[in-house]
């Protein structure tokens, strides 16, 4: 591995590339800094310190923390990723997106536009929300976390955030083009990564005064590596379906012939299901706390993460979830339709509906394998925070989305040294990236 690394300052290419990727990052981790006019800062983290375990924390989470200071992007990519999965699901139900999505790269270059325009819509949406609400936010002694409330604060605060989104989009498209790619993907991460840091210091300052022990950090942190080891293991985890393809005589040459595989994912769904199980789950908490209403504080209670309620409907909205986003992202009648036009068939399934019926019978039986393991990595933090008394968050959505976007850049990485005949990080095989 060693090698691996020394080999990428041979290639003045991939040098230069990984180099504007670091460039802007740090440039989106500065701008996280930059503040909204018209704020009180004091008041506004006092608030999100009791908002943890609701939507509001998990928001500020994937900002990158920037929520939390109310920042220029403070929005962060979320719009973008909502405006993406939207254009998802209406592929399936709009017959013009569906015909888009087929028509290689102008139609992605088409659908990509679209989501652009959604993005600014919803970062506008969101923005007079944040605004809206945040005139009617108190500190705990009293004072008010806007200065000067009214219809000029709304509209600054609606222009800012909106344009820090369509920035913080702007960057990743750059990272994608002139980077190592997956440049959306690598901004949530740097803003998920920027919190270890400050875990660390409190780790270290727990154990100092004697809080908790060098014989539970040392099992907290074999169990990490274990946790990550199994992550890596199943992101990297597929069931081969094999394919044979019929020889064809076109004019005077022979075609086909040859055995490949059908490579279906154990996690087709990512980390789509624990957002969306998050999202639904923390609504409650989050709304509680702009309502003080008893039965609605009551409610969220029983939804906080560590309560057996949450547990059970957090695991059911994933495995569901990870059955309903598979279907939206992965059609099997489309894939032996297009198995059947080239000559493709499955030994011992006949062309055409049978294969469909298999490939989802197959898919459908690993994917409720890859929905239990993504329901365990998401309630570990609930149980090590209970039973470990961990002062920082472990496991969950966060964890998926740095182990798989790690993976992903390191085969990128990989795959520009391999083109120009050097070797990878590691000598016994390549690194698979989640695609």
């Amino acid at each position: 591995m060693l090698t691996g690394f020394q080999n990428i300052g041979k290639i003045p290419e991939l040098k230069k590339r990984i180099g504007a990727t670091l460039l802007l990052l740090a440039v989106y981790r500065v701008g996280v800094h930059i503040p909204t006019p018209g704020i009180n800062r004091e008041a506004l983290a006092a608030f999100f310190s009791a908002a943890q375990g609701t939507l509001l924390g998990l928001f500020n989470m994937f900002s990158g923390g920037a929520l939390e200071q109310l920042s220029v992007f403070a929005l962060g990519i979320m719009p973008y990723i909502s405006a993406s999965i939207i254009l998802q699901l209406l592929t399936v139900v709009i017959p013009h997106l569906e015909r888009l999505s087929k028509e290689g790269e102008a139609g992605r270059k088409k659908i990509t536009q679209y989501t652009r325009y959604g993005t600014v819509v919803l970062s506008i949406i969101q923005g007079f929300g944040i605004a809206f609400g945040l005139e009617g936010m108190t500190g705990p002694g009293g004072e008010p976390v806007v200065l000067h409330p009214g219809w000029g604060f709304r509209l600054v605060t609606v222009i800012t955030l909106t344009a820090g989104t369509a920035f913080i989009m702007w960057l990743g498209e750059q990272i994608t083009e002139r980077g190592i790619g997956n440049g959306i993907s690598l901004i949530i991460f740097a803003g998920i990564v920027a919190g270890m840091p400050g875990a660390v210091v409190n780790t270290a300052r727990l154990m100092e005064t004697g809080e908790i022990s060098l014989f539970k950090i040392l099992v907290l942190l074999i169990l990490m590596v274990a946790v990550v080891a199994f992550i890596v293991h199943m992101e990297r985890g597929q069931r081969r379906i094999p394919v044979q393809y019929a020889k064809r005589v076109v004019g005077r040459r022979m075609y086909g012939g040859q055995s490949t595989h059908l490579p279906l994912k154990i996690n087709t769904s990512g980390v789509i299901p624990p957002i969306f199980a998050s999202s639904i789950i923390m609504f409650p908490a989050t709304v509680a706390n702009f309502i003080q209403v008893p039965w609605v504080q009551n409610v969220a209670n029983m939804l906080m993460p560590g309560h057996w309620l949450y547990s059970v409907l957090y695991v059911g909205f994933i495995i569901f979830f990870c059955y309903f986003y598979t279907a939206i992202v992965f059609n099997p009648v489309d894939v032996a339709d297009n198995m059947k036009k080239y000559g493709g068939f499955i030994p011992g399934i006949r062309p055409g509906r049978p294969t469909a019926e298999y490939i989802d019978k197959v898919l459908s039986r690993i994917t409720l394998g890859g929905a239990i393991y993504v329901s365990a990595v998401c309630v570990l933090p609930t149980l090590l925070i209970q039973n470990f008394n961990v002062p920082f968050y472990f496991g969950g959505t966060a964890l998926l989305i740095v182990v798989g976007v790690a993976m992903d850049t390191v085969g990128q990485i990989e795959a520009h040294m391999l083109t120009r005949h050097y070797e990878g990080f590691l000598k016994s095989g390549r690194i698979r990236g989640r695609r």
